[in-house]
């Protein structure tokens, strides 16, 4: 019997697609797990395979099959009716939008005065508008009030209490216009960006509602290491492997050292009561047995069988 042959390695495209298989399977089962299909008062959630497509592994050249998945997401019977309905909404808004951009079109290209003159102008408008009915009720009751007293239009007191009068509205105006600078600049550009104001409101309303999806709960399976396994048996054969050959090696290297004596007294002729107790690592059979001349029991091998597994280590003597 000769001693076994040291194990082959793995090969690395058979371990790398072995590998590679057993990921692509982990992949597929991980992605069923988190297609979990869902039910809820406002509609379903349903995933399905719509598909397949092939991917090659451009190491090894296999093909797999990899699936597609579509989720399809159905609202109930309300709640399309109200989508339905609000989708009409954001269109009209849409529309309405377009049309103002237009308008704007023109507007922005105007752009707005902000001078002095242009400023005083306003204000003095906005002081017409809201100043002035308070300052005309003023001098009304200022009037009556003198009347009242006695003093006549036409009096020097009478014409006293107007210019008092003149210089009091002369010093409103004269505060409006230095006090309301930045009021009218800021009603200015509010009234100049009204109209992008509403465009944005209308464009803002008008967009595509996205649908919402719950994030479900979804367990992974760890992947194996198979090329870790691989090499780890292909470890263990080699180390097996080992240790019979150093048995073996020992075995002849112990038979080499004892000379032509030993090989002489390994010849059956010379053995009595022999029989068979074991096997060495190497595959020669382990026999005990007691020299004819004495000497008690001995352990060994026989000559011929030894012969047979190495020839060049059997000498015959005499």
């Amino acid at each position: 019997m000769c001693a076994p042959d040291p194990p082959a390695p793995p090969d690395p495209k058979e371990t790398s697609a072995a590998s590679t298989a057993t990921n692509v399977g982990t992949a597929i089962a991980n992605a069923n797990l988190g297609n979990v299909n869902q039910v809820t008062p406002d509609g379903n959630l349903t995933y399905s395979q719509t598909g397949t497509y092939k991917w090659n592994d451009p190491y090894t050249g296999k093909s797999y099959d990899i699936p597609t998945y579509t989720a399809t997401q159905t609202l109930s019977q309300t709640g399309q009716a109200i989508k339905d309905q609000t989708d009409q909404a954001q269109l009209n808004l849409g529309k309405l939008a377009n049309s103002q951009s237009a308008f704007l079109n023109d507007f922005l290209s105007k752009p707005v005065d902000l001078s002095n003159d242009a400023t005083e102008a306003r204000l003095m408008d906005l002081g017409m508008k809201r100043l002035q009915p308070a300052l005309d009720a003023r001098r009304a009751s200022n009037e009556a009030d003198l009347i009242n007293r006695g003093i006549r239009p036409g009096s020097d007191a009478y014409a006293q209490a107007q210019n008092l009068e003149n210089q009091g509205e002369n010093d409103a105006y004269n505060q409006l216009l230095l006090s309301g600078r930045g009021q009218a600049v800021q009603e200015a550009l509010a009234q100049n960006s009204a109209p992008i104001n509403n465009l944005t409101a209308l464009l803002s309303g008008s967009q595509v509602s996205q649908p919402n999806f719950v994030n479900a709960n979804m367990p992974t399976i760890p992947t194996t290491d198979v090329a870790g396994l691989i090499n780890t048996n292909y470890n263990q054969k080699l180390q097996n492997w080992q240790q019979q050959a150093q048995s073996s090696s020992d075995l002849f290297g112990g038979l080499f050292g004892l000379g032509a004596n030993v090989i002489k007294y390994s010849d059956r002729r010379v053995k009595t009561n022999v029989r068979r107790v074991g096997e060495f690592a190497n595959g020669l059979a382990k026999y005990a047995f007691e020299y004819v001349w004495g000497g008690g029991e001995q352990i060994g091998v026989m000559a011929d069988e030894v012969r047979a597994f190495r020839p060049h280590a059997v000498i015959n003597v005499g």
